[in-house]
């Protein structure tokens, strides 16, 4: 899936649309000493009230915000073992191809209880099941009108799992209007915090508009923390990368190859060279999926191209095997670089935290200015510091 798949499957999950129709709503509770389910609950979603079907949907759309690679992973299903009843790719597709509610319901009551067998969580828990259908309208040609549109879609049948705490309310004080008092008001029922879910996934994950049962969506709870156990254990999938995994191998291999130390010009050249990648690929319409990656070939292609010399194959390729150890490794543009879009890049210092774009990074250098390193920032307009225009000082020898 990319992030525009992503996007229009999460705004679809609305009232009052035609181009997503949840169909079930299983709901399962797991108390914190146990890892059994206390209660279950199947219903259809329309049987729900207009109140509690805007809480699950804002709640389903939170599951899928965030980025990929960072709170969103594309995650490929293991080879299940010879005998592999429970294997989490069978469930999830069993589940959605049931003819009855009964089948759908036993199929993903084995996976909450996959999930609280594999992990004792520290507050109750509400796991959230839906099953349904995301229509994908073609694209317009430019004769048709918007009713056309709708004539021709895409169907896919899904099923999205949310993963929800509970919180004890806070005892408060409360005036009863009728009585005309100040009461304490004492609420022993746990609050299910749908506003932010610890976790879930979507299955199946979208390819070219068609269903990719070989792949999940799973969703981490925070940015860059995904549950790799959850991962391997209750998703049954392969080993994922984040992108803040991937910048740091990239940082480790380039060391490896040019060493510790860079100047900022050189810095500043590299980044242009990766964006410039990605630059190119957006501007491809003919391929929206594309996601430019760098290998050894890129990588040395990149280095070169940047103004650093004594780079070799044999020497990128000795860098890739001893960071990752693996010279077939693969990194995602998008991963590697800052924002090009804001003042991305934090130099800290003693005295100051400086936020600059990438591309103004060539315009800064440590300098030795009368026997002390100082951090020299080239401007081409006047500093104002307070309302005071900033009077030059010496030059610098």
């Amino acid at each position: 899936m990319n992030k525009k798949d992503i996007a229009e499957i999460r705004k679809s999950f609305k009232l009052e649309t035609d181009l997503l129709k949840i169909t079930e709503i299983y709901n399962v509770y797991i108390k914190q000493e146990s890892s059994e389910i206390f209660h279950e609950e199947s219903r259809s979603f329309t049987m729900l009230d207009r109140e509690q079907q805007e809480l699950f949907l804002a709640n389903f759309k939170k599951v899928l915000g965030g980025k990929l690679d960072q709170k969103l992973f594309e995650v490929k299903f293991q080879r299940p073992e010879e005998g592999q009843e429970d294997h989490t790719q069978h469930l999830l597709y069993g589940g959605l191809h049931a003819d009855d509610a009964a089948k759908w319901q036993e199929d993903m009551q084995k996976m909450a209880l996959k999930m609280v067998e594999d992990k004792q969580y520290d507050k109750d828990m509400v796991i959230t099941f839906i099953r349904g259908t995301y229509f994908k309208t073609t694209k317009r040609q430019p004769d048709e009108t918007e009713v056309n549109m709708r004539d021709e879609v895409y169907t896919t049948p899904f099923i999205l799992c949310s993963m929800n705490q509970t919180e004890l309310p806070k005892s408060s004080l409360v005036f009863d209007f009728i009585e005309k008092e100040f009461k304490s008001n004492m609420m022993a029922d746990p609050v299910i915090k749908l506003a932010s879910p610890i976790g879930g996934f979507l299955f199946p994950s979208f390819t070219d508009n068609s269903a990719d049962v070989n792949h999940i969506l799973y969703s981490a709870g925070k940015a860059n923390k995904p549950d790799f156990q959850f991962i391997e254990n209750v998703l049954n999938g392969d080993e994922i990368m984040t992108a803040e995994e991937d910048k740091a191998v990239f940082e480790e291999i380039v060391k490896s190859i040019i060493g510790e130390e860079v100047n900022s010009k050189t810095l500043a050249n590299v980044y242009d060279e990766i964006n410039s990648l990605l630059e190119v690929a957006d501007d491809d319409e003919n391929d929206e999926d594309s996601t430019p990656t760098l290998d050894t070939k890129e990588v040395e292609r990149v280095l070169k191209a940047s103004g650093i010399k004594d780079v070799s194959t044999e020497k990128v390729e000795r860098a890739f095997q001893n960071v990752v150890e693996d010279k077939a490794y693969e990194m995602k543009a998008s991963h590697i670089i800052p924002s090009y879009t804001s003042k991305s890049i934090k130099i800290n210092t003693k005295v100051a935290e400086i936020k600059i774009g990438p591309q103004d990074l060539r315009y800064v250098k440590e300098v030795n200015y009368n026997g002390k390193r100082c951090i020299l920032i080239e401007v081409e307009e006047d500093t104002i510091i307070e309302g005071f225009k900033l009077l030059a000082e010496e030059e610098l020898e």
